[in-house]
């Protein structure tokens, strides 16, 4: 794949664990805080990331507009509060033709949890009207679509937990290709149900300590799988002209490995090596200051990563972060959550690092940084984004 022209990131909105958008975010990043909680979805309460204060006033305020945003799954009201901030920072309220693709890994999952619910109460006779339209995946585009009252493509998908990155390749491509001018991209998830995190425990990678940081992303000293489920959603408002853009989408990749079961990831993350090369294309690889991982706090998952990395990087040594051990592993939402994260390195000149390894110095400043994101069945997506 040829090196890609620069796509201007022109601004972005975001909803989670550390605020709206914007400073307050920067700010949560900079304490050596994490923003989980316990909850009480079984006997034993387990680690969770909720949405803030700030944000889920948000939503709630979302609700209350209109009686069928209350009807909307919570990752579609994430979706299109996300989409509204990013339009509103860019100055794009009221352009017609803008392209929007927003994915989510689970989907409707607290409408479906909800409706399935109901139908087995009911012998399995009944189930509500809403069920079909309130707990498909491609609500979620069309309804921030609907929102902003645009009428360019509307785009839905999920590629599990790899979503929102491929959100942003595909703006890339819609972007190059001439067909549209402007794109809202970007991931949204709602997980925090008591079935999905079973599910999660099901496959023995929740975290089940009770320290000071329960989500230990990028140790390879834990024995123990470390992963906390959050919630949220981010968007980012690309376009060809970059003329001020905050920062700049300068290559793209992706890859799949050959599976051995659903949650399969191989010893060294062949799949990850394959979107990091293609994203690096046309770059020296010492040309990048850092690395956001995708890093979900599994033992294998982590170590599979990092392997990967040392393949691509060889002897240089990029500054490795991710935020899982701050905001929890948020699905379909993480990768663009995780390209947050680095526009504001980007855009502040700094480097945050998890704070329980050891401390990394920036020598130099942050002119480019890969964001990586990989989701169940091998599928990888990388990001380079810079300055």
């Amino acid at each position: 794949m040829e090196r890609i022209d620069k796509i201007g990131i022109a601004a972005w909105g975001s909803i989670s664990a550390l605020g709206i958008n914007g400073e307050g975010a920067w700010e949560r990043y900079r304490d050596n805080a994490h923003c989980f909680t316990k909850a009480g979805f079984s006997e034993n309460s387990d680690w969770i990331a909720p949405l803030s204060g700030e944000s889920q006033s948000q939503i709630d305020a979302l609700a209350e507009e209109k009686l069928k945003y209350q009807q909307l799954d919570p990752s579609v009201r994430y979706a299109i509060a996300a989409s509204r901030n990013a339009v509103q920072q860019a100055g794009w309220v009221g352009i017609d033709d803008l392209g929007i693709n927003i994915g989510s890994s689970r989907g409707a999952t607290t409408a479906f949890e909800k409706y399935h619910e109901q139908f087995l109460e009911n012998g399995r006779q009944f189930t509500d009207p809403l069920t079909s339209p309130g707990t498909t995946l491609g609500n979620i585009a069309g309804w921030a679509a609907s929102d902003l009252n645009v009428s360019g493509p509307a785009i839905s998908h999920s590629i599990t937990c790899s979503t929102a990155m491929h959100s942003i390749i595909n703006a890339v491509v819609w972007l190059r290709s001439g067909h549209c001018t402007r794109f809202l991209a970007g991931g949204s998830e709602a997980p925090l149900t008591p079935f999905t995190l079973a599910q999660m425990k099901a496959l023995k990678v929740y975290s089940r300590l009770d320290d000071q940081y329960p989500c230990r992303s990028m140790d390879l000293e834990k024995t123990q799988s470390s992963m906390i489920l959050g919630e949220g959603a981010a968007c980012f408002c690309l376009e060809k002209d970059t003329e001020g853009a905050l920062a700049y989408v300068s290559g793209i990749g992706y890859g799949t490995e050959v599976m051995t079961h659903g949650a399969s990831l191989s010893a060294d993350a062949l799949c990850l090596q394959r979107s990091m090369k293609m994203a690096l294309n046309g770059h020296d690889p010492e040309s990048v200051s850092a690395v956001v991982l995708h890093a979900p706090g599994t033992i294998r998952g982590d170590m599979a990563e990092l392997e990967a990395i040392k393949a691509v990087f060889g002897t240089h040594k990029p500054l490795l972060t991710s935020n899982k051990w701050k905001i929890g592993h948020t699905f379909g939402a993480s990768g663009a959550l995780s390209m947050e994260m680095a526009l504001l390195m980007l855009l502040h000149d700094q480097f945050i690092q998890p704070p329980y390894l050891a401390q990394q110095r920036q020598t130099a400043p942050l002119k480019k940084i890969l964001v990586n994101g990989v989701g169940f069945g091998g599928n990888a997506a990388s990001i380079l984004m810079e300055r």
